[in-house]
């Protein structure tokens, strides 16, 4: 099937789901949408590169790719947050924030977060728990009526300041198949201060971000120290037909297979061993893998496409190259990781493949010397992880996918054994 990438892109654009599973009460759901909406041809290439080239080259981590709904206060009130696996706090923007969106090009009306407007919210000092554990200590010139500062940092100078307070997040709970209750928890997150670049006054605005990475300071992990979720999410994003889910629980329906996490990594991260390029495997040098502190791929949801060391990609290119009798979908080889465990995790041409006008195709795969001083990495982002069920487990420490019609549905199993189905929703209604 041949399709320029502004359909692609508007059909990925279809509307997500995210079930956060409780141990406790039920699952709790908000719907979530994808950032990029491309209409014609133009040359969405160059965009999906540009936001990889801005995620990756900052400190530590940055914006998603995917944004969702939350409700935080009392009385609660609507944010639309990015979401991203490879950062580790929520933060939305303050009312008195400095450079913060006040419109948006995505259907959204921008939120400011104020304190005091909430009969729930508490500020953080710098003295207490929370903060101590994020800065290893106290932050320099801490006394115990100032506030636990939080700044991120981006290469293009791109900045998020703030402090930290602790409030009420509200969600929609399942209690059955597409049946859901109102339910809450109590999360310390960041409220801006200040933001610049991408984060401030932009066409695509939002109110700010939602970590899903392995810290303490996450809010999956924060709900999991609280007993109301375990620290294991699952997403199925569509290209083809659109829609999908973005679910927190443990999947029991279909069965996936997983691979162990590589241990004492930040991100999630796998160990790839080898790659196949239409039934041929690459001879890659033999300590591409095989380290004795491996690092491994990474898996990113928020990344758009897939990037892969120098040695790697020059070899990836050359085969698919060599392969193809000059027609386009049909002559393409399928590309094959394999990781640990046996895993594989099959590439289409279809998933790989840009168009970019009348007979102009591209190669997504992408050199990692472009968002890596070093280009060694292997990162694995939304081009290869479309059209798959890929489940974080970090109760268990593995990850794990298999192919999928995410416009389909999913089962999850709560603490009492119960098991409920999980549908896709659209955002905006």
């Amino acid at each position: 099937m041949k399709m320029d990438l502004g359909t692609r892109l508007a059909l990925l654009g279809g509307i997500l789901v995210l079930a956060l599973f409780s141990t406790v009460s039920g699952n709790f759901l908000f719907p979530v949408q994808h950032k990029f909406k491309f209409k014609g041809r133009g040359r969405p290439l160059r965009t999906l590169k540009d936001h990889d080239m801005r995620r990756h080259n900052i400190i530590p981590n940055g914006t998603g790719l995917y944004f969702a709904k939350l409700r935080i206060g009392s009385p609660p009130k609507d944010y639309h947050v990015q979401v991203d696996t490879g950062s580790d706090i929520l933060w939305v923007n303050w009312i008195g924030c400095q450079k913060c969106p006040t419109k948006s090009d995505l259907g959204i009306d921008p939120t400011l977060y104020d304190p005091r407007s909430s009969s729930t919210s508490k500020l953080v000092t710098c003295d207490q728990e929370f903060c101590t554990s994020m800065y290893n200590g106290p932050p320099p010139g801490c006394r115990p009526e100032l506030l636990c500062p939080y700044n991120v940092v981006y290469a293009d100078n791109g900045t998020t300041t703030g402090y930290f307070v602790k409030d009420t997040i509200h969600f929609d709970t399942l209690i059955g198949n597409q049946q859901t209750q109102s339910e809450n928890g109590s999360v310390i997150f960041g409220c801006g201060v200040k933001q610049s670049a991408d984060l401030g006054e932009t066409s695509v605005g939002l109110d700010g971000i939602i970590g899903f990475g392995k810290a303490n300071s996450s809010m999956i992990s924060q709900l999991a120290v609280a007993g109301k979720v375990k620290k294991t999410f699952a997403h199925c994003l569509d290209n083809v037909n659109g829609g999908g889910i973005f679910a927190m629980g443990e999947v029991v329906q279909p069965q996936v297979n997983t691979t162990p996490m590589v241990p004492n990594q930040a991100r999630y991260n796998v160990i790839m061993k080898a790659i196949e390029v239409g039934g041929d495997v690459l001879e890659l040098p033999k300590d591409i893998f095989d380290t004795e502190d491996p690092i491994g791929a990474i898996i990113d949801s928020g990344t758009t496409l897939a990037y892969l060391p120098d040695t790697d990609y020059d070899l990836l290119v050359t085969e698919v190259l060599a392969q193809q009798p000059g027609l386009v979908e049909d002559g393409f080889p399928v590309i094959t990781l394999h990781f640990d465990k046996s895993l594989i995790l099959t590439v289409y041409p279809h998933d790989y493949l840009f168009q970019m006008w009348d007979h102009v195709w591209c190669i997504g795969w992408q050199n990692s010397g472009i968002i890596s001083k070093d280009g060694k990495v292997t990162l694995l982002g939304d081009m290869v992880l479309a059209n798959k069920l890929v489940v974080y487990d970090a109760e268990n420490q593995v990850i794990g996918w298999r192919e999928y019609n995410c416009s389909s549905s999913i089962k999850l199993k709560d603490e009492s054994g119960a098991v409920y189905t999980v549908r896709h929703r659209n955002l905006f209604g």
